[in-house]
């Protein structure tokens, strides 16, 4: 036996058909955008570019001559590098010169020590060592630095407390009495090795060096002139070690 339910009619507006009834559409949502700021004062903070370079004007800096003429300083009155840097081109020159004849040294020349000529000695020693394939600019560097302390020592220890050597102008000195040593080197190259003429060569150019550096010792310093023979041994000694590089 069926049984049956009562069910309610569906009513469609537009005559049964539910295709053909009026749709509504979803709207689209607005894209995020950052809170404007309060202050309309500070363009970077409203995220808005255009409003941000129409608001904001920078005055454009001025580079010219009238400037730099009134701060009270302009380029043609600034020092050469060479004599920020304390390097005196002239004092090194009148230095070498002095030097090159051994009879004649002026002493009052090196009465300000400098490192910018015994410098650029060694480099031109190591170079003309560097010619003859012998590497040596980290021999040549060290044995000049221990030299110098050796110089003093033996000095102070002459001179006792009037002893007024100071460890830069005896390295100064050592660099500067190395200019035989450096030609030495430089004459090497054009004369046979193992001979007896680099010897004799070698023996002249260190009593050079040694004569310079014991007068330019003695008479810039104190207490030196009594013992002039120990220090002229010691200078000796560290000459020859120096020309042993270039002979062997």
């Amino acid at each position: 036996m069926a049984k049956e339910f009562n069910v309610p009619p569906v009513v469609f507006p537009s005559g049964g058909n539910p295709n053909t009834g009026p749709q509504q559409r979803r709207l689209p949502t607005a894209p995020f955008q950052p809170p404007r700021s309060a202050n309309p004062g500070i363009p970077f903070m409203s995220f808005d570019i255009g409003s941000a370079a129409a608001s904001t004007s920078f005055s454009t800096p001025q580079f010219g001559g009238n400037n730099i003429s009134a701060g009270g300083s302009g380029f043609e009155d600034e020092p050469p590098l060479l004599e920020e840097l304390g390097i005196n081109t002239k004092q090194i020159w009148n230095k070498t010169v002095s030097i090159l004849n051994p009879f004649r040294v002026k002493v009052d020349l090196h009465e300000d020590a400098d490192l910018s000529g015994p410098f650029l000695f060694l480099m031109a020693f190591g170079l003309f060592q560097l010619l003859a394939g012998k590497l040596h600019f980290g021999i040549i560097l060290g044995w000049v630095t221990v030299s110098a302390m050796f110089l003093y020592v033996v000095f102070n220890m002459l001179a006792g407390r009037n002893g007024n050597l100071d460890l830069y102008r005896c390295l100064s000195l050592i660099g500067y009495c190395m200019l035989p040593i450096v030609i030495l080197s430089a004459i090497s190259l054009f004369v046979p090795q193992g001979g007896a003429a680099i010897f004799v060569i070698a023996g002249v150019f260190v009593i050079w060096s040694t004569r310079v550096c014991t007068r330019l010792l003695v008479e810039l310093a104190s207490c030196g002139d009594e013992h002039r023979g120990l220090i002229a041994y010691a200078c000796f000694l560290i000459y020859m070690l120096f020309s042993l590089l270039v002979i062997f």
